[in-house]
């Protein structure tokens, strides 16, 4: 198969995936009345507020946050060279998660509340981009992408811990709405905050895509790219702006979810057999939606009305192909 053709079958399946998602759930919607609603015949009020308030919104995060975490992955795996690159492997997330933490939690302990969602936007953005800068700092002392790989995965752990120092010393109700919000959740996003995910994956995608070139010849080596041209400081500030504000937006409204942004661009390379970012950033972004998607689905299978967190299927999902990645790659550094 061609990859013309898997590009369609990607568009294909995600509008599968989407009026799947759209039409399962703890209220079955019948597919007859949805499509009514699709060619704008009249439908009940009870359904409107159903698939207009609930489940699109719910669909429509689940693609741009699969695309969001792709391309933030992707782009890190270029950016460090290493195929387990990702924001919630490398710390990203959890630096995300940090910010969140020190202002629902950390604010109650010196007095103050929170009000609008958006501060809380700022803070996760913060706290990645921080974390961003820190890792992008130390790659320019360690060339070892298994020790880069670990470094990234103790300043995780440094964050959660401090996290859960947080937690120690905060209140019963703020404690629990962080705990819920760790879990993962598609359906708290509203249609201003799409919004907003959907014009910064729209001008992250842009600019990769107009950089491809560049991008392509720092993923063979900056020694390369440097002879080619490309300004490579430039391209290495960009990741880290990018990748921070995409990890800190979906954290943010969504809660950390694990290994989308490990996994699918490690995928995308092997179904593509290419690391040519002009190939690899529009399917990592389809495959993304696609695999969120269909974790949505899988997450409201049981069917007494509950629903399960999303970063556990999502790491169900992942796990094991990061699991193959380790067994099946001796020396990772060789991996692209």
């Amino acid at each position: 198969m061609n990859k013309l053709s898997l590009g369609i079958l990607l568009c294909l399946s995600l509008v599968i995936f989407a009026v799947i998602d759209v039409i399962s759930g703890s209220v079955s919607i019948p597919f007859q009345e949805f499509k009514a609603w699709i060619s704008g015949s009249q439908t009940s009020e009870v359904f409107n507020l159903i698939v207009l308030q609930s489940r699109v919104p719910k669909a429509l995060t689940a693609i741009l946050v699969g695309a969001a975490l792709s391309l933030a992955g992707l782009l890190m795996q270029t950016l460090f060279r290493n195929p387990l690159a990702g924001p919630y492997l490398l710390g990203i997330s959890s630096g995300a998660g940090l910010g969140v933490a020190i202002l629902v939690m950390g604010a109650g302990l010196i007095g103050f509340s929170v009000g609008a969602s958006y501060s809380i936007t700022f803070a996760a953005v913060l706290g990645a981009l921080v974390m961003m800068l820190v890792l992008l700092t130390v790659s320019f002392k360690i060339k070892d992408v298994m020790t880069l790989l670990i470094f990234g995965v103790m300043m995780g752990s440094i964050a959660t811990a401090i996290i859960g120092l947080i937690q120690f010393f905060t209140s019963d109700f703020q404690l629990k709405s962080f705990i819920i919000w760790s879990l993962g959740s598609l359906t708290a996003v509203s249609y201003g905050e799409l919004s907003i995910m959907a014009i910064a994956l729209l001008l992250a995608s842009s600019y990769t895509l107009y950089h491809h070139k560049g991008l392509n010849a720092v993923l063979i080596g900056e020694d390369f790219a440097k002879m080619l041209g490309i300004k490579v400081l430039h391209i290495r500030i960009s990741i880290v702006v990018i990748t921070g504000v995409l990890a800190g937006l979906t954290t943010s409204f969504c809660g950390p979810i694990g290994f989308v942004g490990v996994v699918i661009p490690h995928l995308s390379r092997l179904i593509l057999k290419s690391n040519d970012h002009l190939l690899l950033v529009p399917f990592s972004l389809l495959l993304g939606g696609n695999v969120l998607l269909l974790s949505d689905i899988l997450a409201h299978l049981p069917s007494n009305g509950m629903s399960l967190p999303i970063n556990s299927i999502t790491s169900i999902i992942g796990i094991p192909i990061i699991l193959w990645i380790l067994f099946g790659k001796k020396n990772l550094s060789q991996t692209f």
